[in-house]
């Protein structure tokens, strides 16, 4: 019953799209001593919003806010007792920030400057018709809905700068990332696209916020895409949008992934992962810069520069037949090759310091002290997870106070020197790591910082 009430609001405020989508789930309180008023302001509002109460003063108003949430306050400032704008501003003074809007018949310029001190959005004269008074709720609701998505962008800003620090800079001076580097600063400004290849976890994406960032597109959006993230049904969707009624489910129109990148830089990654029939559909759009949402039959120009990344080796899959080859010549016009973490040198020592530090301050922790033992340790790990693993690694030990002891214990050496090669070290680690999970191989994967993939290729090579 409930829910029926609910969605007949939602079809009415959908009816009446001059006062928004957010009234009909608006909490509101009537604050007013006048029984007319109340009523009028109750047949007004209540069958487009989601709930609405009454009160005759200000104490059965103070009573419910604080048992209960309201979005907007409609408050008469002239009331038995004390005036409106009175108890508004000691509401503000306790952690009142709900928006009220005042309503009163004196006209005065001390009254509006009273009330817009104690913290009202709003103030309609009476007498006023229904339109005015929904429309100054419409206002305050469009106002707050703003303000919350501007509050969560600048959150999520602020709380991620660090986490982008970590993935938005290169770090190492290994002759083989100087020149990853140098090649990103040579072909960033050029239009061309760019095909980023190299092991999970090498820093593809860090390499392509780099060339964006570097180009002249650097403030126009970018736009990273996991191909292999996003389900073959769903994908052309996702990336070329859809208008309404082009398949069951789309009830509304929405712009695809090609569109939100205008101006700026697509990143596909995975893109041996992309379904053969949207390759076809990707080709023309490289080729033609055009893009065709499912199911219109108009083609949207798109302005933006591609760049795609990959841990499979193309050549064999086009081999394969399970990527076009024209798909692949067509992206193959700059290849940038990312060096695995094993072949970097002591880069490892100042990718793991710079992340101690980053995240010692994102979890709220003490740094874990890197040691001579640690470091000879960091040294000798073959790293299969590349710096995501490194990442991992250091976030686990953060949690635990100290660096676990399979870590340790996979790369000591052995007496006997059968420490032995590279590849029994990762060996070790890996099983290390799977025992420490129980066998599981989803948890080990997400661990390790690999694809679940790889395990299973490295324990079938072991007869785990």
């Amino acid at each position: 019953m409930v829910q029926a009430e609910v969605t007949r609001k939602a079809v009415e405020a959908a009816r009446d799209p001059e006062f928004g989508p957010w009234l009909a789930q608006a909490s509101i309180l009537i604050v007013d001593d006048e029984p007319g008023m109340r009523n009028f302001l109750v047949r007004t509002l209540g069958p487009r919003c989601k709930r609405i109460e009454e009160a005759a003063d200000t104490d059965e108003a103070s009573r419910k806010l604080d048992t209960q949430h309201f979005d907007v306050v409609i408050l008469d400032n002239i009331m038995p007792g004390k005036n409106g704008v009175d108890w508004l501003a000691e509401q503000r003074a306790i952690g009142f920030f709900a928006d009220a809007i005042l309503i009163t018949a004196y006209a005065d310029l001390e009254t509006a400057i009273q009330a817009l001190r104690a913290g009202a959005v709003d103030f309609v004269l009476k007498p006023f018709r229904s339109n005015q008074i929904l429309n100054a709720v419409a206002r305050c609701l469009d106002r707050v809905r703003l303000q919350r998505e501007n509050f969560v962008l600048r959150y999520e800003l602020r709380s991620t700068s660090d986490h982008l620090l970590l993935r938005e800079k290169l770090i190492g001076e290994s002759t083989a990332i100087r020149q990853v580097r140098e090649t990103i600063s040579r072909v960033a400004p050029l239009p061309t696209s760019v095909l980023l290849s190299g092991e999970s976890g090498t820093g593809k994406e860090v390499a392509a916020r780099s060339l964006h960032s570097l180009s002249d597109r650097a403030d126009k959006p970018f736009v990273p895409v996991n191909c292999a993230a996003i389900p073959p049904e769903m994908i052309e969707s996702e990336l070329f949008g859809h208008i309404k009624g082009a398949f069951t489910s789309a009830e509304a129109a929405r712009e695809g992934l090609f569109v939100h990148a205008q101006g700026g830089t697509l990143f596909l990654d995975e893109i041996g992962e992309m379904p053969l029939a949207t390759q076809s559909k990707l080709l023309r759009v490289i080729e033609d810069r055009r893009v065709r949402p499912v199911g219109a039959e108009r083609e949207v120009p798109v302005d933006l520069r591609f760049i795609f990344a990959t841990n499979a080796d193309l050549h064999a899959q086009v081999a394969k037949g399970r990527f076009r080859a024209d798909l692949f010549y067509r992206i193959n016009v700059m290849q940038l090759y990312l060096p695995p973490l094993r072949e970097r040198g002591d880069d490892v020592q100042a990718l793991a310091a710079l992340f101690m530090s980053k995240l010692s301050q994102q979890l709220g922790m003490p740094p874990v002290q890197i040691d001579a033992s640690v470091r000879a340790a960091l040294a000798r790990y073959t790293w299969p997870g590349n710096v995501r693993e490194l990442r991992n690694l250091i976030e686990r030990s953060l949690i635990l106070g100290k660096f676990p002891e399979d870590f340790r214990a996979s790369t000591s050496p052995q007496p006997d020197g059968a420490a032995g090669t590279l590849d029994e070290v990762e060996r070790r680690h890996i099983l290390a790591v799977l025992e420490e999970v129980s066998g599981n191989r989803d948890e080990a994967a997400r661990r390790l910082g690999v694809s679940r993939k790889t395990i299973d290729r490295k324990c079938a090579a072991w007869n785990v």
